[in-house]
């Protein structure tokens, strides 16, 4: 067993250099030690689960025969973890400090003068061309950064610039190494740091955080501003106050990163100076408990009030019933100018109607209509002294521009976006900023992704495509489902780039440099090239799309990325990947599609959504099957109310959509969704009742997928199958089937599957003869009939036929007409009877060899 470790008080080169040693020995479990530095501990909080570390405790060391000790070359600086070494075991070092007389034997490894000892680590993993994700890059890079004073300090070496340049090109994201990286305090400072964090407590007035820390010593320590920004930083505060008496004298230092706190007035109560974020006064005699009480008790003197919904909101708020008609809602946005209107009924909250949910359904003709089927349903709501903080953060994160405020249960007002950019930037002058507890996230970099998934030709494809974008003065998107299986670590080559710009002028300057093949549709703006090496790349100008009524195909016009996405079917399918060489491999995410695919959720973008295309209500179940994901309850919702709207779609876009979801995936989970969302009375005219139609499926779907266990291909045509089996399974449901048909061999399966059906009493067909019976009743017929009809004349009987059925397939025919010409006889279509005896020989016995069939064809037939 291999353990990697690292010195006690473990600072970000040290965790920088373990994790690096992580790469370079897969197997070793990296131990954290029982110390780390306040940074990394702040840092770990939020990251703790990224990366498998153990604990001391936790590891069995008796089994321990390697240690790789990274950032310390002696074990006198591995804290408690010394003690539980073995005596013999093999050391590995990697370390920038010098040698000493505590220096390790070791076996492998290397002590170099850099300024960090990542770097070393670094080098080792460039040189072997491992893999390096943008957080790994981040992490590596904090380690350098800390550890060479942002490459100030004197010992750092070119080596740690080369290195930081390499974690740069593999993602790092230096906004996240700014927040959490700071100049090393000295050994005092450390000292004085954390009495300061050990007597410290927060108190929270009027929303935000104040932290107030004391500490009492003999003798002077400076830079107690730099300890302060470090409480500050670690804490995650709104303000900090540090109040360390050294001898005679108290010392008051305070930071600020809140707008609405200024900490002047507290400090000009003790004769100090400074600017509002940051200043500092000297008292003397006067203890540190009494400066702190001080503080506390005139804390509300530096904190502005901050604005709630009650400031904001508009009051009376018009509203509007479930009932009231889109075109009523209409008139009334345009009288009096809103955006939207709350909808009530009974004095309680049911949804929110905006004027873009109005548009789309007036473009729609749904004038007609009430709001309660395309209003927002369970919007969100805030109390009434809810503060604009957090009233921000939820328009933002939510994308809601209207927000209900609710007191006791009634709707007193409404803010929406104008009222807080009023407020924000009105008279009032109020300048807010998130707070540092409310840290955004790391921005998303796909760029390690794609280099892991992706084939290298479609990798390097794709840079192409976005290099060639840029010197058009355009730029290009990875969008759709490539990106969404990328995050879902599956395999998917169906490139769709989305371009700001004309797709089809790229598509024809790509071909001119690299060669291929264009096909363009002036009308949409888009183009496939077909690339010299065989993959097609589809370039879609960035659109928006218009429906002139519902299911029909939409109208477009040039637009931008964010409008382009939007137009999609799902959120999950709404996200892109920039291709342009100065942002390449950021990830556009305008609408949640990440977290949704983390919660593993369907959810469209809009109301209308399935009204405009109601295919994506299959779209939905394909999906739900295909990556066991569920609809939200609006989106489940929305799909029940607009299911009537298959109607309205050709028969031929319906079977787009029905082909892939009974042929890719799991069928039995598609159909038992269909019934659940009452699909199916929208898609045939005699739809079937549900037990006998489950059962034909699931029937079907687990055949199939013995057939393809089995690598014995299948017809696409089978999907015909399924789909009469749907029905009622009569005669004449063939009819109502016939327009789904979109190929030559969906025609001849469903008339097969229609004439089995018919001939079904004269063949007399059942499962209990033999099987000589049953293949000369059904020699002729293709596998794909035979699915459809076995699932509906035998729904509990079928095994015996299925089986049959897939012996058939698998047989090798072991004789055929040469042989029965070298037996002397003369072609004539009695061949073929004699062929389909000999097929049945082998069906009865499988392993009856080819001179054995010889040898009886010639017994039964040659003296005929």
């Amino acid at each position: 067993m291999q353990v990697i470790v690292s010195h006690t008080n473990l600072d970000f080169d040290g965790l920088a250099s373990m994790i690096a040693a992580k790469k370079l020995y897969p197997e070793a479990e990296i131990i954290m030690p029982s110390k780390v530095s306040s940074e990394v501990n702040h840092f770990l909080a939020i990251y703790k689960d990224t990366f498998p570390f153990k604990r001391l405790k936790d590891t069995d060391w008796e089994r321990v025969e390697e240690v790789i000790m990274v950032d310390t070359n002696s074990p006198n600086r591995l804290g408690d973890i010394r003690q539980h070494l073995p005596h013999r075991v093999k050391y590995a070092v990697y370390d920038h400090h010098p040698e000493t007389e505590e220096t390790v034997q070791f076996h492998e490894g290397t002590i170099e003068k850099t300024g960090a000892a990542v770097t070393i680590l670094s080098e080792l993993i460039k040189e072997k061309n491992l893999p390096v994700s943008p957080f790994e890059a981040t992490v590596f890079s904090l380690g350098v950064y800390s550890d060479t004073g942002a490459f100030t300090y004197d010992h750092t070496t070119s080596r740690d610039l080369s290195a930081a340049a390499f974690f740069l090109e593999q993602g790092a994201n230096l906004k996240v190494i700014d927040q959490f990286r700071e100049s090393s305090l000295t050994e005092v400072q450390q000292q004085l740091f954390q009495k300061l964090l050990d007597n410290s407590e927060i108190t929270s007035v009027d929303g935000v955080d104040i932290l107030i820390a004391s500490h009492r010593q003999p003798d002077y320590t400076g830079h107690l501003a730099q300890v302060t920004r470090k409480l500050l930083q670690v804490t995650g505060a709104d303000a900090a106050f540090s109040v360390a008496e050294m001898g005679k004298k108290t010392f008051v230092t305070a930071r600020v990163v809140s707008e609405r706190i200024n900490a002047l007035p507290v400090i000009h109560m003790f004769h100090g100076g400074g600017h509002e974020k940051a200043a500092s006064a000297t008292i003397n005699n006067q203890s540190s408990s009494e400066t702190v009480q001080t503080i506390k008790e005139n804390l509300s003197l530096i904190v502005r009030p901050s604005l709630t919904a009650k400031d904001m909101m508009s009051s009376p708020v018009r509203v509007v019933a479930p009932d009231t008609s889109i075109e009523t809602v209409s008139k009334m946005l345009y009288r009096y100018g809103h955006t939207g209107f709350p909808v009530v009924e009974d004095e309680k909250l049911r949804g929110i109607i905006s004027r873009r949910d109005v548009d789309k359904a007036l473009h729609h003709k749904l004038g007609h209509a009430p709001v309660k089927g395309y209003m927002s349903h369970n919007p969100i709501a805030i109390g009434l002294y809810e503060k604009i903080e957090t009233i921000r953060e939820l328009m933002i994160e939510d994308h809601v521009g209207r927000l209900p405020v609710i007191d006791n249960g009634e709707l007193v007002g409404i803010v929406s976006r104008t009222d807080v950019i009023q407020a924000m930037h009105g008279k009032t002058g109020v300048n807010l900023s998130y707070s540092s507890r409310s840290a955004l996230p790391l921005k998303r970099q796909m760029t390690e992704t794609m280099k892991k998934y992706l084939s290298p030709t479609i990798f390097q494809l794709l840079e192409l495509i976005g290099e060639e974008a840029g010197y058009l003065s355009m730029r290009a998107y990875l969008i759709g489902g490539m990106v969404r299986d990328l995050m879902l670590e599956r395999d998917n080559e169906d490139m769709d780039i989305v371009v700001e710009g004309d797709g089809i002028s790229l598509a024809l300057h790509l071909q001119k440099l690299y060669g291929g093949k264009v096909r363009k549709h002036d009308e949409f703006r888009t183009a496939t090239w077909k690339h010299p090496s065989g993959f097609k790349v589809d370039l879609t100008s960035a659109r928006t799309e218009y429906y002139d009524f519902p299911a029909a195909l939409p109208k477009v016009e040039l637009s931008t990325i964010k409008e382009d996405l939007y137009r999609r079917d799902f959120t999950i399918n709404a996200m892109g990947i920039c291709l342009n060489q100065e942002e390449f491999g950021e990830l556009l995410d305008y609408f949640h599609g990440y977290e949704d695919l983390n919660k593993e959720k369907l959810r469209v973008l809009y109301n209308l959504s399935f009204v405009e295309d109601p295919t994506r209500i299959l779209r939905a179940v394909r999906f739900e099957s295909r990556f066991n994901f569920s609809m939200d309850e609006q989106t489940e919702r929305l799909a029940v109310q607009s299911a009537n709207n298959l109607l309205s779609v050709s028969k031929p876009r319906l079977s787009s959509e029905l082909i892939r979801l009974f042929t890719e995936e799991n069928a039995s989970e598609g159909v038992k969704r269909m019934r659940e969302l009452t699909l199916n009375k929208y898609l045939l005219t005699r739809p079937g009742d549900d037990e006998p139609v489950q059962k034909r499926i699931d029937c079907i779907y687990y055949w199939h997928s013995v057939f393809k266990e089995e690598g014995i291909a299948v017809n696409r045509s089978i999907w015909m199958a399924y789909m009469f089996s749907l029905t009622t399974g009569r005669v004449n449901d063939e009819v109502d089937l016939e327009g789904f048909c979109l190929t030559k061999e969906d025609v001849k399966t469903l008339n097969d599957l229609y004439n089995l059906l018919v001939s079904h009493q004269s063949r007399s067909i059942d499962p209990s003869l033999p099987i000589r019976d049953i293949h000369v009743n059904l020699a002729t017929m293709k596998p794909e009939p035979l699915f459809g009809y076995f699932a509906i004349e035998f729904p509990d009987h079928n095994e015996k036929l299925f089986n049959y059925l897939l012996t058939r397939e698998k047989l090798t025919r072991k004789v055929d007409g040469n042989d029965l010409k070298k037996l002397g006889l003369k072609p004539s279509p009695y061949f073929k009877e004699i062929l389909l005896e000999v097929d049945i020989k082998q069906l009865e016995n499988p392993e009856t060899s080819k001179e054995k069939l010889i040898e009886w064809v010639s017994h039964k037939f040659l003296n005929k």
